[in-house]
């Protein structure tokens, strides 16, 4: 199962520990929901889902302020007892000394934020869905064409890295090269990012590795892609026969979701960049409601019609 090291949530969320004690980078986090504990406060802990980070929001705050001493200590034995991930404040409220105390016995993190609940939620988990999700990672190079993610993949050799790079001095943007970290998350969206040791490089056969970011500067390279088609480069074969039409989409699958793909076959002389920009505009175009090939074939039905 994917985890991630609470550590790596402090800094992206920038997140003030209060309890600086206990070994974050140890605590790890499974679940991509989140919990605010309104009815464990209340003594009601059937049910608690002790494996999701704790958020207390204003309401929370405000009805732990009106409870006694005693029965406050008893609810934070509660929660602390069961091993939550950590306990987070929103709004920079702070919490109070019984359950620093009680943390640091239980070495339970407690951590402070300054958004609000309802955006802090919403933003952890958004970004623990990505964190959390299904990953593999495959050959290829994830290029950003005219905002549509494009995934070239082929044989080693082919001229993938090559057609990205004329892609790039083209205005076009590069997330990886070589190996391409692809996460589902959800039915219908992939993200493609760079493991950290090759992001913003390329390999080029007979020069080596080139640094894009350094090279053609910070707007020519990006984070994360989500993938929206895939083309791959393959050999000319003249016995193939391949589609030059394109009335019907085909598909390749990632993680149980479906991709448009295309095969391009590779010749001496052809333009891999325009081509891909072809194909990324295309398939914009047909996100928009216009497909060419359709456009075509109704106009030969409409022909045929006057000639009968």
């Amino acid at each position: 199962m994917q985890a991630v090291s609470l550590s790596k949530i402090i800094e992206k969320m920038e997140l003030v520990n209060l309890t600086p004690e206990i070994d974050v980078e140890a605590i790890k986090v499974e679940q991509t929901d989140i919990n605010r504990p309104a009815l464990q406060l209340t003594g009601f802990f059937d049910h608690f889902p002790t494996d999701r980070v704790q958020v207390i929001g204003y309401v929370e705050y405000t009805y732990l302020k009106g409870m006694e001493e005693e029965r406050k200590k008893y609810i934070y034995e509660e929660i602390l007892s069961k091993k939550v991930p950590c306990i987070i404040f929103c709004r920079d409220l702070q919490p109070d000394e019984i359950l620093l105390e009680l943390a640091n016995k239980h070495e339970v993190p407690i951590l402070v934020t300054g958004t609000t609940t309802s955006a802090f939620m919403a933003e952890i988990i958004r970004w623990l869905n990505v964190e959390l999700a299904p990953c593999i990672s495959i050959h290829g190079v994830l290029v950003d064409v005219y905002g549509e993610g494009v995934l070239i993949m082929g044989e080693s050799g082919i001229g993938k890295s090559e057609a990205a790079l004329e892609l790039i001095k083209r205005g076009h943007r590069l997330v990886t090269d070589d190996v391409v970290e692809i996460r589902k998350v959800s039915d219908e969206t992939l993200i493609g990012t760079a493991p950290d040791i090759t992001r913003h490089f390329i390999e080029l056969r007979g020069i080596g590795i080139i640094d894009v970011k350094t090279l053609f500067g910070v707007e020519s390279v990006k984070e994360t892609q989500g993938i929206d088609m895939v083309i791959k480069l393959e050999d000319w074969n003249k016995d193939r026969e391949y589609d030059r039409l394109g009335l019907e989409e085909q598909y390749t699958e990632f993680l149980g979701n479906k991709v448009v793909c295309h095969s391009i076959p590779i010749r001496p002389g052809r333009n891999l960049a325009i081509i891909v920009e072809s194909a990324a505009v295309n398939h914009r175009q047909k996100k928009m409601g216009y497909n060419a090939a359709q456009e075509l074939y109704r106009r030969v039905q409409a022909n045929l019609g006057k000639h009968e």
